[in-house]
């Protein structure tokens, strides 16, 4: 029989394999080759967890996308466009733990607002311009930033809310590899102020420490999907 403190022991050690067991639980490692995803279930085989197209029938072109030389649109309110090529667009990721992502900056000032990759680390590397770009730890909020010119590389941890702003008076790109297939984003203005439906005004005017109508001016405002 185990005594008060033996089983005290246990159970800590139990939870502490749990905990980190969930720790590393984001994209599982496949259990094959490639699991190329399917959108009819009927034309696939139930592998890993996930339908998928049988194998046999699986072709180069389920692991090719076409398009990254070509610039995205940056007329918008933030002046950024993010071409992600994640499991929805690249159905050979599946199950891969991985994702790409062009981002374009129109000239001074283009933004990539703050926001998250809930499930994925992102690693940027400039390939044009200079960018000013930055992440803020969870709390004691701490920010971390820098100034990237062509070929500098920066990294923003899974979860934390990062940015990059366009400094220089030409355009700017740079190119993301994320840690998942499919990464997620959540820009915090848009899920702040745009959620559907509105968070109650006095929540934010509580959290915000600002007056209701400038929180009511902000929730009817355009929010940017970029």
């Amino acid at each position: 029989m185990m005594r008060g403190a033996d089983q005290l022991h246990s159970v800590l050690a139990v939870t502490f394999l749990l905990l980190a067991s969930i720790a590393v639980a984001f994209d599982p490692s496949p259990l094959q080759d490639f699991c190329v995803s399917i959108d009819d279930p009927k034309l696939g085989v139930f592998v890993n967890g996930k339908f998928c197209k049988d194998p046999m029938q699986a072709n180069a072109d389920d692991f090719t996308f076409r398009g990254l030389n070509l610039p995205g649109n940056t007329s918008n309110p933030v002046g950024s466009n993010v071409t992600l090529v994640n499991v929805d667009r690249l159905k050979g990721l599946n199950t891969l733990g991985i994702s790409l992502a062009r981002i374009d900056y129109a000239p001074y000032g283009g933004l990539n607002p703050p926001h998250t990759h809930p499930r994925a680390t992102e690693i940027l590397v400039v390939v044009k311009g200079t960018l000013h770009v930055g992440f803020v730890t969870s709390n004691p909020p701490k920010l971390f930033t820098k100034t990237l010119h062509a070929g500098d590389v920066f990294v923003f941890p899974i979860g934390l809310i990062h940015f990059q702003l366009n400094v220089a008076n030409t355009n700017a790109i740079a190119f993301a590899g994320l840690s998942s297939q499919n990464p997620g984003t959540i820009t915090i203005a848009n899920a702040v102020f745009g959620s559907d439906p509105a968070i109650n005004p006095d929540v934010l005017t509580k959290a915000f420490q600002v007056d209701k109508n400038l929180v009511d001016y902000l929730q009817k405002q355009f929010w940017t999907e970029n």
